[in-house]
């Protein structure tokens, strides 16, 4: 298998790669996760996943052949609100305490550059996922554990944040950060098979 370049920082994503036997690359784009408003959730998160990928490309010299890229952004949709990753403690203890109790939908899009079409291809997936009540002491000691930095929603549900959860409905790999069937499917249709 050709290796490919994975767009992210993420452990997550390089776990799920690793899982695949996928050969990957990391190279961190230096991109502004900002949410745009404006835009549907969908269009959101993959407009940030693209923008991933064009500032791989446009670092590379050029003519310098790039065979494959691989970028994903996460996104939480709440009470018709977009969450990303809380840029403090306390806006991460407002996240919590907003979502506790209650259901939220988790949105991921991954976005593939395949080098020899030049054709960047994209795929969105949703999953529902449903917090227990927490009381302010337990989301405080959570968030103590440090697992908020740098994950949309301010948690990480394959870690301690899994005591929580009720009940999810959908992809668990969705919420991960790289969702597997979706992954799977998209390198298939671009002639890249992970089962040789």
């Amino acid at each position: 298998m050709e290796p490919i370049i994975l767009a992210s920082s993420s452990p997550r994503r390089q776990e799920i790669l690793k899982l695949l036997n996928i050969p990957f690359q990391v190279i961190i784009p230096n991109t502004d996760e900002t949410i745009t408003q404006g835009f549907s959730p969908e269009e959101a998160s993959e407009l940030i996943a693209r923008q991933k990928i064009s500032e791989i490309i446009h670092s590379k010299p050029m003519g310098q052949e790039i065979p494959w890229i691989l970028s994903a952004d996460t996104i939480i949709l709440f009470n018709g609100k977009l969450y990303g990753k809380p840029q403090s403690h306390e806006e991460a203890f407002n996240f919590l305490k907003e979502f506790q109790g209650k259901s939220h939908e988790v949105l991921t899009s991954i976005v593939l550059y395949n080098g020899k079409t030049k054709e960047t291809v994209s795929k969105t997936c949703r999953t529902k996922v449903t917090f227990t009540k927490m009381s302010d002491e337990e989301i405080q000691r959570y968030l103590d554990t440090g697992e908020w930095h740098g994950a949309s929603g301010g948690y990480r549900i394959q870690s301690l944040a899994s005591c929580f959860i009720e009940k999810i409905e959908g992809s668990q790999s969705c919420v991960t950060g790289l969702p597997i069937r979706e992954l799977y499917d998209m390198l298939k249709e671009q002639g890249y098979s992970i089962l040789e």
